[in-house]
């Protein structure tokens, strides 16, 4: 089964904050399988997209998402950051 490239852009942001909903939740509220919500995390995250674990916090991430996020906000000046944090429940 194919999902549009809308649906799946939709589902993935509801796995960053704030909801961090974690992908057994989405998988049975969105009717979409586990693996596949495993997979469209996969491919966004080998594209640079900032999405970890649900259920870890900042110290919970990866080398990689850490990372992400530092290259996501190296431009940001103070008020953008604070926005960007607060977004995403840091």
């Amino acid at each position: 089964m194919g999902y549009s490239p809308e649906r799946k852009s939709a589902v993935l942001k509801r796995m960053l904050p704030p909801n961090n909903l974690a992908i057994r939740q989405l998988s049975q509220d969105e009717g979409i399988s586990e693996a596949t919500l495993h997979k469209w995390r996969a491919d966004a995250r080998s594209k640079g997209q900032l999405l970890p674990d649900a259920d870890a916090g900042p110290e919970g991430w990866s080398s990689r998402d850490k990372f992400a996020a530092v290259l996501e906000t190296a431009a940001l000046n103070e008020t953008d950051l604070a926005e960007y944090c607060r977004k995403r429940g840091l």
